[in-house]
């Protein structure tokens, strides 16, 4: 079997007439090039489903050249391979496209070929992720348009769609096969969300040819109220003291400590309840998140959330800095402490995540731009830290103040003259 880097100009003068052929490419293992006796040559992708020998083995076909390029093969194989070594099949796929009649089975298809990537950036995106769109698609998008026709939908049934998700008609329970039951919200921001998966789902199947535009551009979200709950100085000291007050009282430790290392450093929820050992830097003071929603994340730690950090004991066959209490999972038990530390408060209308927009708050109360505060939350485009902005008139009257003092102060001195 010949095996050797498949360019242009082998392509071009492979194969003898009258022969089939095989070459297998030596930098991507299962890419090949297929030479017919016709002389005709196709590239396919060669891979067993979930990898190893136990796995089955598949071929997809993924086009002719010259209509095909190399290029563009090698990075179809690629995809291929990688969405086989996640237990998909992109041949299978392939085959229930071209049966693909509902948005139902369009989400299938996406699902089993296209979810575990970005279709965007092409990064590969975490299992939770994935999860978390897959039960959008089976709580709102199947029990409400599921069974609509791809050809037949339009523009006012994705209208229609998001507003009954943001009435809240597909709230309620579901069936799970992990935990059993899982609770299902409507309201804005879920229509937000299960739409934008709606266009990337639509998007895909423009992609494969299945529709021929996608009914979703040009669709406004649904009106919702604008979070943005800051604490004020006085707000925090009255959290600080009702953590105190728990931490006298027993409370677990654990999540007192979280509370205050999510006001210390603006990050999400999830990337200091599961912080590794090993992505902590003490020596440069910096958090080096491996995975976030982001993506990889670096960010530095003020001086007081370092020294909660170097205080915590380390506990013996864990990774996770704040570990289960039993199994090897991180700490999970964080919304009931939460709950009772912010009536304590007086916070009750305060959610976990408003503590993200106070570390943003004081920083553009602050004086610092928008592009710093950005970069230390891990937000990818400006406009998510554009909401901030406005936090910024303090500093920018007391910037015009002075500038304007000092003209009108020269310009009186020229007057004295």
């Amino acid at each position: 079997m010949e095996r050797v880097r498949l360019t242009k100009t082998l392509v071009e003068r492979s194969g003898k007439p009258g022969a089939e052929t095989w070459i297998w490419d030596s930098d991507l293992p299962g890419f090949g090039l297929r030479v017919w006796p016709s002389g005709k040559r196709s590239f396919v992708a060669q891979y067993r489903v979930g990898g190893g020998r136990g796995g089955r083995q598949r071929r997809l076909t993924l086009g002719t050249y010259p209509t095909l390029t190399v290029e563009k093969a090698r990075k179809a194989a690629g995809d291929a391979l990688a969405t086989a070594q996640l237990g998909g099949d992109a041949a299978k796929a392939r085959d229930d496209a071209r049966i693909a009649d509902t948005v139902s089975d369009l989400c299938d298809l996406w699902l089993a070929e296209a979810a575990h990537l970005n279709r965007r950036t092409g990064a590969v995106r975490s299992a939770k992720n994935v999860a978390g769109e897959r039960g959008r698609i089976d709580s709102h998008v199947r029990p409400l348009i599921g069974n609509k026709r791809l050809k037949e939908l339009n523009r006012a049934d994705i209208e229609r769609f998001r507003d009954q998700v943001a009435r809240g008609a597909t709230k309620g329970q579901r069936a799970t096969r992990v935990r059993g039951l899982a609770r299902v919200r409507g309201g804005t921001g879920t229509a937000k969300r299960t739409v934008t998966l709606l266009s990337s789902v639509l998007g895909f199947g423009c992609d494969r040819g299945l529709i021929a535009d996608n009914p979703v551009r040009g669709i406004r979200h649904a009106p919702g109220r604008v979070m943005q709950r800051f604490l004020s100085p006085d707000e925090l000291g009255r959290l600080g003291a009702a953590l105190e007050a728990m931490e006298g009282e027993g409370a677990n430790p654990s999540a007192l400590t979280i509370i205050r290392m999510l006001a210390l450093t603006g990050a999400r929820r999830g990337e200091i309840s599961g912080l590794r050992w090993r992505e902590v830097d003490f020596q440069r003071g910096l958090i080096r998140l491996e995975a976030s929603k982001t993506g990889a994340k670096v960010f530095p730690l003020a001086p007081p959330a370092l020294v909660i950090l170097e205080a915590l004991p380390r506990t013996a066959g864990s990774e996770f800095v704040f570990p289960a209490a039993s199994g090897d999972s991180h700490f999970q038990g964080l919304g009931k402490v939460w709950t009772e530390a912010r009536e304590r408060a007086g916070l009750a209308d305060v959610r976990l995540h408003d503590l993200r927009h106070t570390f943003a708050s004081f920083g553009a109360a602050g004086g610092f731009g928008l592009p710093v505060i950005g970069a230390l939350l891990g937000h990818r485009q400006a406009a998510t830290t554009a909401r901030y902005a406005h936090l910024a008139d303090d500093p920018l009257k007391h910037a015009a103040g002075r500038i304007g003092g000092e003209i009108g102060a020269a310009m009186q001195r020229r007057v004295a003259r």
